[in-house]
């Protein structure tokens, strides 16, 4: 059985990087709220545990404490940063908040030898780390050692080798501690013993058993967005279960240019898999008429989602499991370590299961991976290149990119605009370093002049970001030239539009989607 590492979340918005930057070096790994129970914790079978980090302060009356059994286990635990504190809190030590916090780039001196810093660190070395504390340690439980300081944290990391109990004050999974991933591989491997043998390989034939396991002879439909979740759920389905698998593709009149073309053939020409094209483009524009909110345009495309697969179900006959791409961060962000459920995040999926009366049963054989492990997975089932890198493009499409009430005037000339700068970026050759990029029609209309006459038509913005794991995002630096080009080009192609403007803004960590 493979290695498995439980992450234990305490409400740390980088929580998800710890799980990415585990799995990276071969070792799986999940996240979990710390508040599970005791018998989830003991059923997971885990090699080691990591505490993450927090925005609760441990000095604070009745904020989240690590479970005891944690420590009882016999297992490595890694506290990091709260992790750290409730680790120290909860074993007898002292935790106060300090006036000196630590926001940012910082430095740890390494003060001794520690299995941790193995091959990464030495005695008398300082290194750079990335800090985000108010709290800091102030006395230790008994057994522990300091093994590295900071201007503002005295017990900047703090280890009791006996137990293979380790703390750090600093964040080891983010890319502004540029030793952390050797760090965190030290603990799975080197303290922990993981054997680090988990692959895509691996997890393909993993999820053919449990898709096998699961649906049986059952008849099961798999809802195609065209996008690259959906897709990659397809293929590894029609490999599981072949002829019992038929894909329902609704065209909801909010894709991208040419989308319904080459999902259709793809699925239905090139793989030869069982595809209903249902048309409904005026059953969702309807619908949405004179809705301007965001939020409630995504529930009506979701809830449309299910009557047409209702409707679908009916007309195939027998179909007992209804297939998505649920990922990985969908799940994590529809429970949050200290809340519950959340109400309004990936409200168009149905993380956590369908209504009852459609007497069907969820299948998501990708919700443990993340984007990028997708891709993986999409290569491995010999996905086409272009299908497998293509930008994500959540399932309600147009219609959050289009602020305000939508209409098929709106949704055609922005379809087009998109078009013309995806064209753009691709011709530049761009397209592979951006992670994702999309036009918007913005919910204001300018006054100019265009040759002898005066216009009075709609602005577009233009968005492009770049990310490593689709949690945070910065913008891309396009040249002025591809900008002064892209937008002539949309002006001149696209009457209806006088404007164009590209939005800068960076995302901090959640969902990079843009409305």
């Amino acid at each position: 059985m493979t290695d498995r590492v439980l992450i234990l979340d305490f409400g740390s918005q980088v929580t998800q990087l710890i799980a990415r930057r585990v799995r990276e070096s071969g070792v799986y790994s999940e996240i979990h709220p710390f508040n599970i129970g005791e018998a989830a914790i003991r059923d997971f079978g885990a090699k080691a545990i990591i505490l993450s980090g927090g925005p609760a302060s441990v000095a604070a009356h009745g904020t989240p404490a690590a479970p005891p059994v944690v420590f009882e286990l016999g297992l490595p635990v890694l506290g990091i940063c709260y992790g750290e504190q409730t680790m120290v809190d909860v074993l007898g030590g002292a935790v106060e908040s300090s006036d000196h916090r630590e926001f940012g780039r910082a430095t740890v001196r390494v003060e001794a030898e520690c299995r941790l810093f193995d091959g990464v660190w030495r005695p008398g070395e300082s290194h750079q780390v990335w800090m985000s504390h108010g709290d800091r340690v102030i006395s230790l439980p008994a057994g522990f050692r300091v093994v590295g300081t900071s201007e503002g944290a005295p017990f900047a990391a703090v280890a009791d080798e006996d137990q293979r109990f380790y703390g750090v004050q600093f964040h080891p999974e983010v890319v502004h501690t540029p030793s952390g991933a050797q760090l965190l591989q030290n603990f799975t491997h080197g303290i922990a013993g993981c054997a680090g043998d988990w692959s895509m390989a691996a997890f393909r034939e993993q999820a053919i058993e449990r898709i096998r396991a699961q649906v049986g002879r059952g008849k099961v439909i798999c809802g195609l967005s065209g996008g690259v979740d959906s897709s990659v759920v397809a293929v590894l389905l029609h490999e599981a279960i072949g002829e019992q698998l038929t894909c329902i593709f609704v065209d909801h009149g909010l894709l991208r240019e040419g989308e319904a073309e080459q999902v259709i053939e793809l699925f239905r020409n090139h793989y030869n898999i069982p595809l209903v094209h249902r048309e409904a483009s005026g059953l969702f524009l309807d619908a949405l008429d004179g809705v301007g909110d965001p939020e409630a345009k995504r529930k009506i495309i979701g809830g449309l989602f299910i009557d047409v697969f209702e409707e679908e179900a009916k007309a195939i006959g027998g179909a007992r499991f209804l297939a998505q791409g649920t990922l990985y961060p969908d799940v994590i962000e529809s429970v949050s370590a200290t809340g519950g459920p959340s109400v309004t995040i990936k409200s168009h999926h149905n993380v956590g299961g369908l209504p009852a009366r459609m007497n069907m049963a969820l299948v998501e054989p990708v919700r443990d991976l993340f984007k990028d492990e997708v891709r993986a997975l999409g290569r491995d089932l010999g996905l086409p290149e272009a299908f497998i890198r293509r930008h994500p493009f959540p399932g309600p499409g147009l219609a959050i990119r289009i602020p305000g009430p939508v209409t098929r005037e709106k949704a055609d000339l922005l379809r087009r605009a998109d078009a013309i700068y995806l064209e753009e970026i691709r011709e530049a050759g761009l397209y592979d370093e951006i992670w994702q990029a999309f036009a918007a029609l913005l919910p204001v209309r300018a006054v100019g002049v265009m040759g002898d006459e005066r216009t009075y038509d709609w602005v577009c913005a233009l968005r492009a970001v770049t990310s490593t794991d689709g949690m945070t995002a910065d913008s891309f630096a396009f040249s002025h030239d591809f900008l002064s080009r892209t937008a002539t080009r949309i002006v001149n192609e696209v009457p209806g539009i006088s404007r164009v403007v590209y939005d800068v803004t960076s995302k901090p960590p959640g969902t990079i989607e843009w409305e």
